[in-house]
């Protein structure tokens, strides 16, 4: 993968918890702050998305007798938080950050739209997308390569736990095979799980590259910024 000039880096909530169940860990968040800034201040244009995982994991048990939507509801309202929370820490870290929800809250953030988002990012601003698409039933995986394709990145680069896809579970199984490179359609025949399926075949029908890799090696956002071979490409 070359290097890139613009990327969506799509995190899980659970990642600003760092060692705790819940919540953000203000060291976690600090650090992880310090890395995403080194990037921008490369000159490279970052989107992001965050899950509500580290919140919402805190009602699971009540949202198992809620309704589809209401739960959904409270899942986007989560990654509104963790928006708020990475760009204030963004800014404290020397680079300039904006909230973009899919949710009107005019008073908390700015209301998404391409245009806008495309606008901050070619201003030198971070931008943190948040409030996934705005509607029930769509994972934040599929909110996120929609954001990719709505404001023409590269790449639409996913931080996990592992680095990249096996064809299974590496942290269950010891002899899981991990692959260098694969396609969206083999992905979904094989169900592979590192994205939901609408996610994946909307990557694979827009021609939406990605990369999957480990976040939790320092650095590693920058390497695959630089197109270093890290991870697994998806393509």
């Amino acid at each position: 993968m070359a290097r890139c000039s613009r990327i969506l880096l799509k995190l899980s909530g659970e990642v600003l918890a760092g060692q705790n169940t819940s919540g953000i860990d203000p060291a976690k968040l600090a650090s992880l702050a310090a890395e995403i800034a080194a990037v921008g201040k490369s000159g490279v244009q970052l989107g992001m998305v965050v899950g509500g995982g580290n919140f919402f994991r805190g009602v699971a048990a009540v949202a198992r007798n809620m309704g589809r939507v209401a739960a959904d509801s409270m899942g986007m309202l989560a990654t509104v938080m963790n928006a708020l929370a990475l760009a204030d820490a963004l800014e404290l870290a020397g680079l300039p950050a904006r909230v973009l929800s899919a949710i009107e809250m005019n008073r908390v953030c700015e209301y998404f739209t391409a245009q806008r988002a495309i606008e901050h990012l070619e201003s030198g601003r971070a931008v943190l997308l948040a409030a996934g698409t705005g509607n029930p039933y769509f994972s934040t995986d599929t909110g996120a390569v929609l954001r990719a394709l709505e404001i023409r990145a590269d790449v639409m680069a996913k931080a996990t736990r592992v680095d990249g896809v096996y064809d299974k579970d590496p942290l269950k199984h010891p002899d899981a095979v991990k692959f260098s490179q694969i396609s969206f359609q083999e992905v979904l025949e094989r169900r592979l799980g590192v994205m939901d399926a609408t996610a994946a075949a909307l990557c694979r029908d827009n021609k939406m590259p990605a990369v999957v890799f480990n976040m939790h090696v320092e650095g590693n956002i920058m390497r695959m910024a630089m197109g270093e071979p890290i991870g697994t490409v998806i393509s």
